[in-house]
């Protein structure tokens, strides 16, 4: 009996050590599936946080990467080098040279003797000119972008007209700026300048005024001339090379000798009429209209100039030439492409005389501060040189140069054209 008891004990004692085995063994289990949840939980994000870092990482690579790629790999991220000391630009120092090879058809030569010079720089912004009257209406304005002052030709089928008796030669050269407004699409700008003679009222705004001259239509599809006397056309000219845009500056030259006309624009001869115009027809009257074309225009540094001067006898016989055919713009010293007719002749009389020598004189008005137009009139004859030297050969030794800003004014800066007269190049025999 009493081993029958132990044997159940035993057996009991054994079942008890088997279920807290395996009571243990599962709570083990369940703590290693809890520990191993976590730390696979803990592997995530773990892994989480070092894909973060990673793509953290490649974009800073990547950034890096874009940092180092040169402007030509990357032109998004393009920066603008920085000039060192000697690269920056300093003050009163020339700017870039354009080049001339564009010109070379730019065959007139301005005269020394300026006929008529208006850039509206002495009337009031808003007001109508004052020495010009007009059947329709305008003003005086400033153009964001362009300098100076500008009519504004705001009246369509008017007319615009100089109120001056002009004196003109068989020969002479026209040269005004003009700026046309933006039109919708198939739309052209149109305007036109007349020059004639008459002794009637300033203001005309007939088809044919005075008893002869010329009319000139300057639009965004054509250029056409066409001279008349008496009402009756002569010969016209029309030509569709190049013709002027709108929402840009537009500088245009009319050359006008005898019976010839010709226009250049853009370094092109745009027109050569040979015999578009009347014999011995004398011209007074300048006017500008708006007829047949939709939009309006701006105008502006007006200018006639006697034309082609006897380059060779002025600089060998008399020993001084005057030259108002070297273009600048206002306040800058850079020798502008239109400039190379008067430059190529200049340069064909010391070509065919090589002992010859010349000083070249820069010339300001009295507009601004004296010592900069003294700095001013110095750089523009300096590059006046260049020009010579790099574009044309002549030896640099045989050209001197200097500046005399505004203390030798041939007229006194009393009006618009004096002032222009004023500004000038001279070349002197040495």
């Amino acid at each position: 009996m009493k081993i029958h008891k132990l044997l159940i004990i035993t057996f009991l004692l054994i079942i008890s050590f088997v279920f807290t085995q395996t009571t243990t063994a599962q709570i083990n289990v369940k703590g290693y599936v809890k520990d191993k949840a976590r730390e696979k939980a803990n592997d995530a994000v773990k892994d989480g946080v070092d894909d973060v870092f990673e793509v953290g990482k490649k974009n800073k690579e990547n950034q890096q990467q874009e940092e180092a790629q040169t402007p030509e790999e990357s032109e998004e991220n393009v920066e603008q080098p920085v000039a060192t000391e000697e690269e920056q630009p300093e003050a009163g120092k020339p700017d870039e040279k354009p080049k001339l090879e564009s010109y070379t058809k730019y065959d007139f030569v301005p005269g020394d003797q300026i006929l008529l010079f208006e850039d509206f720089s002495q009337d009031a912004i808003g007001d109508f000119p004052a020495l010009w009257t007009t059947n329709g209406s305008g003003e005086v304005r400033t153009i964001n972008g362009y300098p100076g002052k500008w009519l504004y030709m705001s009246s369509d089928e008017n007319a615009y007209c100089l109120m001056k008796d002009l004196v003109l030669p068989e020969n002479f050269i026209l040269e005004f700026d003009v700026i046309g407004e933006p039109l919708p699409d198939d739309y052209a700008i149109r305007f036109w300048i007349s020059m004639y003679n008459t002794d009637a009222d300033y203001m005309i705004d007939d088809l044919y005024p005075g008893t002869e001259g010329f009319h000139i239509t300057f639009a965004t599809d054509i250029w056409e001339v066409t001279g008349y006397r008496n009402e009756q056309n002569s010969l016209s000219a029309h030509s569709t090379l190049d013709p002027i845009k709108a929402s840009q500056l537009e500088h245009v030259i009319v050359w006008v000798q005898k019976r010839r006309l010709r226009i250049y624009h853009n370094g092109l001869k745009i027109l050569d009429g040979p015999t578009v115009l009347f014999a011995d027809a004398k011209y007074n009257r300048l006017r500008f209209n708006q007829w047949g074309g939709i939009g309006h225009s701006f105008i502006s540094n007006i200018k006639i100039t006697t034309a082609s001067p006897d380059t060779r006898s002025k600089l060998l016989t008399e020993g001084k030439l005057v030259s108002y055919g070297i273009y600048f713009d206002s306040g800058k010293d850079i020798v502008k492409p239109e400039s190379y007719g008067s430059l190529n002749d200049i340069a064909k009389v010391l070509t065919e005389n090589p002992t010859v020598r010349i000083n070249i004189l820069g010339h300001t008005d009295s507009d601004g501060d004296d010592a900069m137009n003294l700095d001013l009139s110095k750089r523009r004859a300096a590059n006046v040189k260049n020009s010579l030297v790099k574009d044309f050969g002549i030896a640099a030794d045989r050209i001197t140069t200097d500046g005399k800003g505004e203390t030798q004014a041939l007229v006194p800066n009393t009006s618009v054209e004096n002032k222009a007269k004023n500004r000038r190049v001279e070349f002197i025999k040495l």
